[in-house]
């Protein structure tokens, strides 16, 4: 119950939550970063007001104001732009909580749903259910974020422009570069990576839009070490066809797992998501339930993602 969780101590609360986060198969910085930012308020006010807010029927305004008041006390950066990273922290303690279906909390967000019955877990809903006018207004948001919106079409004309094919290592150089770059994929040598793809021959498979070719150029040996780049090889293909691969990243994980545990859209372990082959078809049985069918893998992409960002923010 309530009380009792309550009644912890800020330790035991947050080697919980830790404990809920590794069971999520959140990495050691976001978990660390998690059970940090989450407890703002109760380390820089007090345990009774951190609680207020959490059981809130008004957690989003209360949260964000208390936020922006501690902020402007005891940091020196952007306020508000702190704000929505520690918001993103307490809407996930959040999701900790109405994990335990002994527990009841108010639900929060534009629109408030009952959870349906789910095998895999049972809480109550914060995001908006998807719908065509909830992807709409994504997209339309979408073509407001300059940043986002003209890197989109600068690696538009490299890709289908400039360097639409993979035969010269020096065009897949340019290619890896830029999106490892632009999306700080966290490839610390990209040379290896590039000569990877040069050597699987990857046109035709691309044209046929294979799904398998994600997890051959996503195994890269470099220093006889293996290493896995899957978010990244969703994306190599990905822009070099958008309708037919879909990209995987943190984000749409945390969506995907957040609806299969509200509504139950489909049934699939996490690690599935990181199985190429299933994770397209999970998008595409979220496409059927929700009634999505008239957009595309890259409107879905772009709206699932921008989504995942605003409710599962990990950066301060």
């Amino acid at each position: 119950m309530i009380e009792e969780t309550r009644k912890l101590s800020l330790d035991d609360l947050r080697a919980a939550y830790k404990k809920y986060l590794a069971e999520e198969n959140f990495s050691a910085n976001t978990i660390a970063t998690s059970a940090s930012d989450a407890f703002y308020i109760w380390r820089k006010q007090d345990a009774d007001t951190f609680w207020e807010i959490i059981l809130s029927d008004k957690f989003e305004t209360v949260g964000k104001n208390t936020l922006l008041d501690l902020l402007r006390q005891h940091s020196s950066g952007n306020a508000e732009s702190n704000m929505s990273a520690y918001m993103a922290q307490l809407r996930r303690f959040r999701l900790f909580l109405q994990s335990d279906p002994s527990i009841e909390i108010q639900a929060a967000g534009p629109r408030h749903y009952e959870t349906r019955k789910n095998p895999q877990k049972k809480i109550k809903q914060i995001l908006p259910t998807p719908s065509v006018d909830e992807v709409d207004a994504y997209l339309a948001k979408w073509n407001t974020l300059e940043d986002y919106h003209l890197q989109e079409v600068a690696l538009n004309k490299l890709f289908f422009d400039l360097c639409p094919d993979n035969k010269d290592l020096s065009e897949i150089l340019l290619k890896v570069s830029v999106l490892n770059d632009f999306y700080s994929t966290n490839i610390f040598k990209v040379f290896p990576v590039a000569k990877r793809i040069l050597e699987l021959q990857v046109d035709d498979r691309l044209q046929r839009g294979d799904r398998t070719l994600v997890e051959d150029i996503q195994e890269v040996e470099i220093s006889g070490k293996k290493n896995n780049f899957y978010s990244f090889a969703t994306k190599y293909c990905s822009h070099h066809k958008p309708l037919d691969f879909p990209i995987y990243d943190s984000y749409v994980d945390e969506v995907l797992r957040y609806f299969r545990n509200v509504d139950g859209f489909t049934n699939f372990s996490n690690c599935d998501l990181r199985n190429y082959p299933r994770f397209k078809s999970i998008l595409e049985e979220f496409r059927k339930f929700y009634h999505l069918d008239k957009y595309n893998l890259k409107q879905l992409d772009m709206y699932i993602w921008q989504l995942g960002k605003e409710y599962f923010n990990k950066f301060v």
